[in-house]
């Protein structure tokens, strides 16, 4: 059983390089993306209370988001960098979210697939930077996200086929991707997870 979306494309070189030029710049931008992730997996909850099945996980999402956080914090701390003034708008999560279609049942299919396209991109760049980084404990720390978005990937694919045939999932998240991919192209490159 298919348990995560297909990324399209790949992430373009040249956002690499634009992280890791300014990778100050990224550390306060990847703080704001793990609050934003905890609080969208708080919201399901918030949201769907009557979906009892995926409450438990959910709220483990939400606290490990909440301690990648965490530990994003620390490793700015340690490089004296301070959390941005106000949470900048994510341009690449809104224009996904746009798409999702209006209907109850439709858009919880929609939000839960979106999350799991999102955290397959998030674990494809967290790969990239892990592979650009020198030996050390950044390294080790880009290696373990990586590992976890790609968990997390799966655990929204998974939620979905709780309350969805595969023949109403597996389609629409191929479409999620398509529209992934033209989204991510449509991005200037900056020092940002998305």
């Amino acid at each position: 059983m298919k348990l995560s979306a297909d990324l399209i494309c790949d992430s373009p070189t040249g956002w690499l390089e634009t992280v890791m030029e300014d990778f100050d710049s990224f550390l306060q931008d990847h703080a704001n993306c793990e609050r934003k992730a905890s609080a969208m997996a708080m919201s399901f909850v918030a949201k769907y209370p009557d979906r009892t099945e995926i409450i438990p996980e959910l709220i483990e999402t939400a606290v490990e988001e909440l301690e990648h956080f965490q530990e994003v914090y620390s490793i700015m701390e340690e490089r004296d960098v301070q959390l941005p003034a106000k949470m900048t708008e994510d341009l690449y999560v809104k224009d996904l979210i746009k798409t999702c279609r209006t209907g109850r049942e439709e858009r919880f299919l929609d939000r839960l697939l979106w999350a799991s396209v999102i955290e397959c991109r998030g674990a494809e760049r967290f790969r990239l930077i892990y592979e650009a980084l020198p030996q050390g404990e950044l390294k080790k720390f880009y290696h373990k996200l990586w590992a976890s978005e790609a968990k997390h990937g799966h655990i929204f694919v998974k939620m979905a086929l709780t309350y969805f045939d595969p023949s109403q999932v597996y389609p629409r998240l191929e479409e999620l991707a398509e529209i992934e991919s033209n989204v991510l192209k449509a991005l200037p490159l900056k020092p940002a997870l998305h």
